[in-house]
């Protein structure tokens, strides 16, 4: 077994600086890749109004309960690939991402491609989406469905790589992959020379368009002997159905947790649809929630993953003491990160939204209100994520699922439920909700890493 390629620093030198090493390129990669969001829906805002706004939120909330669920094998990848790499074990670390490279692709191509096209108009209905909202919608989302492998192939790169320690060549990835998706955008969505203005439309090409050619140069790299992961022609290239079992014993609870997340996400726009000013709510919730909440998100994520490979590799290496080091470190730098995002919502929201073109009065009224819900429910959505990643980098991907039930579903749902049976439903019932789910989120996350259950879960090498 050959362990030259792995960073020692994560299971051997101080526990703040291996998290922070890990972190801040994934951090940095989404913020430049959440630009591409920004400006799709800034562009899309001013050249088609706030239904293609609220278009592209839906599309994406639908297409990531699929995307997610299939991407969980990723997260199984990730668990076999830091046990992998904290053991020194350089072989199985390269079997393993082979086996999820090759399971994913059969899924994407074969199975979410052809359903997601002819199922997109249904989809669209449950989410009550209007009219004028549909009709820029549906394109947008098949294009994503058919030629969704692209990105599923950009995600499982930065997760494996971040898992073997190399957090920096996701990054490099990330912005080549966002400057390419914006110089497309910038052309396919306002139209540029004979090239006609596609509109929303031209948010998705140009988005498949880039995630596919990175997508494709990723697994190049992995040819080339470069990076920490490497792929050789005399890899066995069958399907080695032990490994695909582990990932999926891994994988699928956070797939099932992922969709549980989304659909909850889905059936809160339905809530925000039905509201009296429907169409303005879900502009407002697209923007407030999935573009400007990112900017916490983003960080919380990049902890995240950071907090599951240290976790994962240093209970590979036998030191489940740094692991817990790892997320209670981890969680101090989150609270600062939400606090100063946060305080952005509180006092400077209108400047927020107008970015988006967001100028109807109506429109901002709602945003705002959303804004200051949403900067206090980023402290205890940060914390339940870097929670998250310490269980899941760990091997207990089955917590978190069950977690995400009751505050992503039960909590919001049942609310909105409540109130919509028992009162007249408003808005700001909906953000609350939010609210709700992410503060039970956080609790329960909390009290089951505390337990301890994650140290006896084993992933053993000789079994694969």
């Amino acid at each position: 077994m050959s362990s030259q390629n792995f960073d020692k620093s994560i299971v051997e030198g101080p526990v703040l600086a291996a998290v922070w090493k890990m972190a801040w390129p994934t951090m940095l990669q989404n913020m430049i890749a959440g630009l591409q969001g920004v400006v799709d829906h800034t562009m899309v805002g001013h050249y088609v109004g706030f239904e293609g706004n609220a278009a592209i939120g839906v599309s994406w909330q639908i297409f990531l309960v699929v995307v997610v669920f299939i991407s969980s094998l990723y997260s199984g990848m990730a668990v076999l690939v830091a046990r992998f790499a904290g053991a020194g074990d350089a072989k199985n670390v390269n079997h393993a991402v082979y086996q999820g490279i090759l399971v994913s692709a059969i899924l994407a191509m074969g199975i979410m491609a052809p359903l997601g096209y002819f199922f997109a108009p249904d989809l669209l209905n449950i989410v009550k989406a209007a009219p004028a909202v549909q009709a820029e919608a549906l394109p947008y989302i098949r294009i994503m469905f058919v030629f969704s492998f692209g990105k599923l192939l950009f995600f499982m790169l930065g997760g494996t790589l971040r898992s073997a320690g190399d957090a920096k060549t996701p990054l490099q990835l990330g912005i080549a992959l966002t400057i390419l998706n914006l110089l497309l955008n910038m052309i396919l969505i306002p139209g540029f020379g004979p090239i006609p203005a596609y509109g929303t439309k031209g948010a998705a090409i140009g988005t498949v368009i880039a995630t596919n050619l990175i997508g494709l140069f990723g697994i190049l790299l992995l040819f080339s002997k470069r990076l920490v992961i490497k792929f050789s022609l005399a890899m066995h290239w069958r399907p080695d159905w032990k490994v695909i079992a582990q990932l999926f014993k891994f994988g699928l609870p956070t797939g099932f947790q992922g969709i549980v997340v989304n659909i909850g996400g889905v059936l809160m726009l339905r809530f925000v649809g039905s509201l009296e000013q429907g169409a303005e709510a879900q502009a407002a919730f697209t923007v407030g929630y999935t573009q400007l909440f990112s900017l916490i998100t983003w960080t919380a994520v990049g902890l995240m993953g950071a907090t599951a490979a240290v976790a994962g590799q240093n209970l590979g290496a036998e030191k489940p003491h740094r692991t817990v080091d790892a997320v209670k470190k981890a969680s101090r730098v989150a609270i600062v990160l939400a606090l100063i995002v946060g305080s952005l919502f509180m006092f400077v929201p209108e400047k927020l939204l107008s970015v988006f073109g967001m100028t109807d009065a109506e429109l901002i009224k709602i945003g705002i209100e959303l804004l200051r819900y949403l900067s206090i429910s980023g402290i205890f959505i940060s914390l339940a994520l870097v929670y998250t990643g310490g269980l899941q980098g760990t091997g207990d991907t089955r917590s978190p699922l069950f977690i995400s039930l009751i505050s992503q579903v039960i909590v919001p749902l049942g609310y909105c439920s409540v109130q919509e049976i028992f009162a007249v439903l408003e808005s700001t019932d909906i953000w609350l909700a939010i609210l709700f789910g992410h503060v039970t989120r956080c609790v329960l996350s909390y009290l089951r890493f505390k337990q301890g259950h994650w140290k006896d879960i084993k992933v053993n090498v000789a079994d694969i």
